[in-house]
């Protein structure tokens, strides 16, 4: 058994950045300002606002003072998300909500500026979800729910979902100048002025970094926003250019045996040579205005995207199994991505109950020009495995209805209907030529809504959903195994998901907000896309509950706390490989932060984060290692225009993995001593570990 990882591909080089890298007056200790957002107690003041008890919003305020490895690490302002990686820092992130693993997205969709991030028919995973183009301190707020129950939601959206949007003038311009240990460097100018009326917006970032690895990981990323925009998000308009390229060498996951018998140090490779590159260039553009019709009052929203991206990924997962010259294979993507979406709200008056009603459509469109996995040595093809062409159409209408019927009664109803396309055209491969064909799949999802309050401070909720996640349109059209010709099944194209929650939100003392939730979902398949194979592999139907708990408490002068605690159930319905686990699913998460700025000199940030043991295989006999790990940051304000930061990641140096699995591979040594080989690995703990504790200084200027 073979866990499902991956990595990359960008078209301009990233080394005609390196002198202004390298130019740096910095020191060897590093800045991290990849962390400079804000987020305060918006999470849970949604009293009288929400629909239900697991959504809200993050502002930049509390963004600011959270120290931060990844600019991914955003999302665990979501309560209970968990954010990891397997492989290269180039590569999406790994994510972990509500008892999913959620590989790079598969179930958590995320949008930025309007546009979709999460990947379908992907070369490496379903959903895929890169968030490196991402620059934090650019994030004017996220908006998240949890669950199926917004109409707004659709593929990817079955544990939830995040729209991060951008500001659109900054405060002051600025630059930020960072250096850490194994050779982080980070510089970020950021500037934003009026032109005509309208205001322009833009930011140019370049970083690279070596990590803790034996074998230099040579990230390189190169990032650039420009915007221009008028208004306000609910009233004006706004135009964005998006430009993110990135190169890099990976150390993947790898045997727990080989770092115990001596065969490589805890931070060594495999193999050499894994890693990637990639890039994302987009252009959006967002309108909404008020405004009446019918007597009623209105809101409109509408929004279109084009994006180009591109991905390629040289992996070694299972090391030498097939013999000396390694596993290593190459997984490419080439697409454009084209849509938009529109909607219009009517406000209907005392008449009507003050109800809101709601009309929205979108569109997506996928021409993936090529799509493959290859063999290969030293990132060199020398065989084709599958290589598709793909046209993939994604259309939705909904409708809601949110009606306060009385000061502590309302409900909301909803309805969303999705119809996905796809054509899939083989393009190369020995075994894959017969696969190939059309696919199509449609669902109409309910979506009903309860809030009982508030009473005094405190609000009631209950919300039931149907949504789904889509599968690969390969998986969809597939007649053979590319890999050896043996006949296969094809897959649904669309997976039903079912959910409810109930939950209370309130304010138990002045400054503290708190939510419970209770909740569970039914997946109907956990079907995967396995594109270390190019296959699909069923897993079968699921169930899923657990509990939800978080807290925020303004604590007064400056001073902030956030607290959560996720508990989870995960099983498959009928036993798998002699088990009921689904695995890699987080049965325990809890966070806790706090953080400090009243305006004066000093400000900063302490964010603790608990992961705990989750079974590997389906027996759950074999675990993971729970561990907690510390984060701090903590800054100086010398004057207006200049302040310095210190971030120490992984404070108290846990000896810890990032991420843990259990599956087959076979090392150097294991081959030679003819442990392994032909076909067979050894099955056994595979993981990536957590990076040591690392210090970084940052440096701002502001203008």
């Amino acid at each position: 058994m073979k866990p499902h990882h991956t990595a990359g591909g960008a078209r301009l080089r990233i080394t005609r950045w390196s002198w202004l890298l390298a130019a740096l007056p910095l020191p060897a200790l590093a800045v991290e300002t990849l962390g400079e957002v804000t987020v305060q107690a918006s999470k849970q003041a949604q009293i009288g606002i929400a629909d239900s008890a697991s959504e809200g919003t993050v502002t930049t305020t509390q963004l600011a003072n959270r120290p931060l490895l990844r600019p991914a690490e955003v999302l665990e302002t979501v309560p209970g998300l968990i954010v990891t990686q397997h492989s290269g820092d180039g590569k999406a992130n790994q994510y972990f909500l509500r008892g999913f693993n959620l590989d790079h997205g598969s179930d958590f969709t995320t949008t930025v500026l309007g546009m979709p991030v999460n990947m379908v028919s992907h070369a490496h995973g379903q959903g895929y979800m890169d968030l490196n183009f991402l620059i934090p301190e650019l994030v004017s707020g996220i908006q998240y729910r949890k669950g199926v129950y917004a109409v707004e939601d659709g593929d990817f959206s079955a544990t939830g979902s995040a729209r991060i949007d951008y500001q659109r003038a900054l405060p002051v311009s600025f630059v930020d100048l960072g250096a850490g240990q194994n050779g982080y460097r980070r510089a970020l100018g950021a500037a934003s002025t009026p032109l005509g009326g309208l205001t322009f917006l833009g930011a140019v970032e370049a970083s690279s970094n070596n990590g803790p690895w034996e074998q230099p990981e040579h990230l390189g990323r190169t990032n650039a926003v420009l915007r221009l925009s008028s208004g306000t998000a609910n009233n004006g308009f706004s135009l964005s250019a998006l430009a993110y390229e990135a190169r890099w060498t990976a150390t993947e996951h790898v045997p727990e045996r080989a770092i115990a018998s001596g065969e490589i140090g805890r931070y060594g490779a495999l193999s050499p040579r894994d890693g990637g590159r990639t890039h994302r260039y987009s252009l959006s553009g967002d309108w909404a205005t008020t405004g009446s019709q019918f007597g009623a009052e209105t809101a409109t929203k509408a929004s279109v995207y084009v994006i180009d991206y591109g991905l390629n990924l040289f992996s070694s997962p299972s090391g030498f199994i097939n013999g000396p010259q390694g596993d290593q294979h190459e997984q490419a993507d080439r697409r454009t991505v084209w849509g938009g979406q529109a909607s219009r709200s009517w406000f209907l008056g005392p008449r009507l109950f003050d109800s809101e009603l709601i009309l929205g459509g979108q569109l997506r469109r996928d021409d993936i020009g090529s799509v493959g996995l290859y063999d290969t040595v030293l990132r060199q093809r020398t065989n084709t495995v599958r290589e598709d062409r793909i046209r993939q159409t994604a259309t939705a209408l909904y409708s809601a209805l949110k009606t306060p019927w009385l000061p502590w009664l309302r409900t909301s109803l909803g309805i969303r209907y999705d119809r996905i396309q796809a054509e899939v055209t083989p393009l190369g491969g020995a075994f894959n030529m017969d696969n190939g064909g059309t696919a199509s799949g449609s669902q109409t999802s309910p979506k009903l809504g309860l809030v009982l309050g508030p009473f005094g401070n405190t609000e009631f909720y209950a919300n039931w959903g149907r949504g789904f996640h889509s599968n690969d349109a390969r998986g969809a059209t597939a007649r053979t195994n590319p890999k050896d010709g043996m006949p296969v099944e094809a897959v649904p194209l669309m997976v039903r998901t079912r959910g409810s929650e109930a939950g209370v939100r309130t304010s138990l003392l002045p400054g503290w907000q708190s939510s419970l939730t209770l909740w569970q979902m039914e997946l109907d398949s956990e079907l995967v896309f396995i594109g270390d194979e190019g296959v699909t592999e069923p897993k079968g139907a699921s169930r899923r509950h657990g509990l939800e708990w978080s807290n925020d408490v303004a604590l007064g002068k400056g001073f902030h706390l956030d607290a959560d605690l996720a508990l989870s159930r995960a099983r498959f319905k009928t036993p798998v490989n002699g088990g009921d686990r689904v695995p890699n699913a987080i049965p325990r998460t809890a966070s806790l932060a706090v953080s400090y700025d009243e305006g004066g000199r000093w400000f900063g940030g302490l964010r603790l984060r608990y992961l705990g043991a989750y079974a590997l295989e389906e027996t759950g006999q074999e675990k993971s290692t729970p561990f907690w790990m510390a984060n701090l940051k903590l800054g100086y304000r010398l004057d207006r225009q200049l302040q310095f930061s210190l971030d120490v990641l992984n404070l108290f140096g846990r000896k810890a993995n990032d991420i843990e699995y259990w599956g087959g591979a076979c090392t150097r040594n294991e081959l030679n001593a003819g442990a392994c080989g032909g076909g067979n690995g050894i099955d056994g703990r595979l993981l990536h570990p957590l990076e040591p504790r690392t210090v970084r200084l940052g440096m701002r200027i502001s203008f």
